[in-house]
């Protein structure tokens, strides 16, 4: 009787320490679930944000492309101004800098895509292995329950589970087991910090391309209204001195016309003054004297002579001043086509263009 009641007494001390054990062993499984779980959702809710970050990108890179367009078609319609406009100017310079903010921004943002991308992929794969966990110390939970409340009668039909043996390569040592979801919330910690990180980053990214690029469409903007504004102003001195020339040439159009009128009118007394000479020389022999009459004949032809020739030269001085006149008024109307050709290109086709780049904060 003595053995029979040491026996039951061992069992019934061992079986209470089997489930200490097993109950220790449950709290055990509950915390590292716990943890587990806590680091699944963390690391599900960073990369739910990094994929809604990774979109916001996208829809910059978009919002890129078509500025970067309208940038370079703005560049190359200015190639096509007259070859006397086509001068280095400040809109060339910001056009310039502009295409290469925008080319740096969005070879910015691809790599920032690539980045992203890839910490989504980190995540997953933390995530993969937090759930493979969780899933194993569920199991594991599930038949530690099992064996605590099992009882000697209920385990009449488990004769089979009980008689398995495990192989000793197989087993883990508490501090190994423990180790394995140190290891597995340690780096979905990692990855979660790199994701906030990333996530930080990025948003300072965009928010400082933004900026970037709203300051440089003003600056190009400003650059055209400026250019414009001095065109037209040019264009405006070049035509009043146009007007000024035309005036000029129309007065030595006059002049010259009123010249001529002149010299045919001396040539007219010219002709007068030759007749009564060579009339006069008609006189009889005794009556060719060289009278006052005579003398005033010969002075008048020699002083029309002189005048009609001080005429011809002012007329050729006249016309010599026309034709400098005309030269001056074709260089002028050439300028001012000129102008009006850069003022079309920049006040209307590129203002064109350009009146849709609108660059919202991404």
């Amino acid at each position: 009787m003595r053995l029979m009641d040491e026996t039951n007494k061992a069992c019934k001390r061992m079986q209470d320490d089997d489930q200490k054990r097993l109950d220790q062993r449950v709290k055990d499984i509950q915390f590292l679930k716990k943890e587990l779980e806590q680091q699944l959702e963390d690391i599900i809710l960073e990369t739910d944000c990094l994929i809604t970050l990774e979109g916001r990108v996208q829809k910059a890179l978009e919002a890129c492309k078509d500025p970067l367009k309208v940038t370079v078609q703005c560049i190359n319609e200015r190639v096509q101004r007259a070859p006397q406009e086509r001068i280095h100017d400040a809109v060339d310079r910001e056009l310039l800098k502009e295409r290469e903010t925008f080319e740096g921004v969005i070879l910015l943002l691809q790599k920032v895509v690539l980045q992203i991308t890839e910490q989504i992929r980190l995540n997953r794969s933390s995530k993969y292995h937090l759930e493979k966990d969780l899933k194993e110390k569920f199991e594991a939970q599930s038949i530690d329950n099992l064996c605590i409340h099992m009882t000697p009668e209920s385990n009449n039909n488990m004769n089979e589970i009980q008689s398995t043996s495990i192989l000793p390569g197989l087993s883990v040592t508490p501090i190994q087991w423990e180790n394995f979801s140190d290891i597995n919330v340690a780096k979905a910690e990692q990855q979660k910090n790199n994701s906030m990180s990333l996530k930080a980053l990025v948003e300072s990214l965009l928010e400082q391309t933004a900026s970037d690029l709203q300051k440089q469409i003003q600056a190009t903007t400003s650059a055209f209204q400026l250019n414009v504004h001095e065109l037209q102003k040019l264009k405006g001195q070049i035509e009043d001195h146009l007007s000024k020339i035309l005036l000029e040439y129309n007065k030595q159009k006059t002049l010259c016309e009123e010249l001529e009128r002149c010299i045919k009118e001396n040539e007219s007394c010219l002709s007068l003054a030759q007749a009564r000479l060579s009339l006069r020389h008609k006189r009889p022999s005794k009556e060719q004297c060289f009278d006052p009459a005579q003398a005033q004949l010969l002075s008048e032809i020699q002083i029309i002579k002189t005048n009609i020739t001080k005429l011809t030269q002012a007329v050729d001085r006249c016309q010599k001043e026309q034709r400098a006149l005309v030269r001056c008024q074709l260089e002028l109307q050439e300028n001012i086509n000129n102008k009006s050709g850069s003022l079309y290109i920049d006040e209307v086709l590129c203002a064109q263009h350009r009146e849709p780049i609108i660059i919202h904060n991404f």
